[in-house]
């Protein structure tokens, strides 16, 4: 059964799918998530709850999140653009698994434009040099 309107569990659904297509991945996706957030199962399940409450202020209203989404991926090791099209891929495949149209559509909208600006920060606007 697909949710038909964004919940908090549908949301828990979403990264439980989620994560668990970038934790199978063999390719450099999967490897950047790893060396991130490690091997374990306790660190996935921590990483998954805090990016459920991110998503979950974006949809639900919810002030649970707390961190600096853009900022942990600027401090990250530099990764090529084209992953930015492969974590779409997989995360739009997991919308598409839990979320009926009219919310998936919201969802994945969502994650484009996040997705987008995330991606002109890394790798379009000018950076100060250290």
């Amino acid at each position: 059964m697909k949710y038909q309107e964004i919940t908090k569990q549908g949301i828990n659904k979403l990264m439980d799918s989620f994560y668990a297509k970038v934790r199978a991945d063999t390719g450099e996706l999967g490897k950047i998530f790893r060396d991130t957030i490690g091997d374990d199962d306790e660190s996935w399940e921590k990483h998954k709850t805090k990016i459920a409450a991110f998503w979950g202020g974006i949809f639900l209203g919810e002030q649970e999140y707390r961190g600096a989404p853009l900022r942990a991926h600027l401090d990250l090791p530099p990764f090529p653009r084209e992953l930015f099209t492969q974590w779409l891929n997989l995360f739009a495949q997991s919308v598409q698994q839990i979320f009926e149209a009219p919310c998936a559509q919201q969802i994945l909208q969502r994650a484009q434009a996040i997705a987008a600006r995330f991606q002109y920060v890394l790798y379009d606007m000018p950076h100060k040099e250290s």
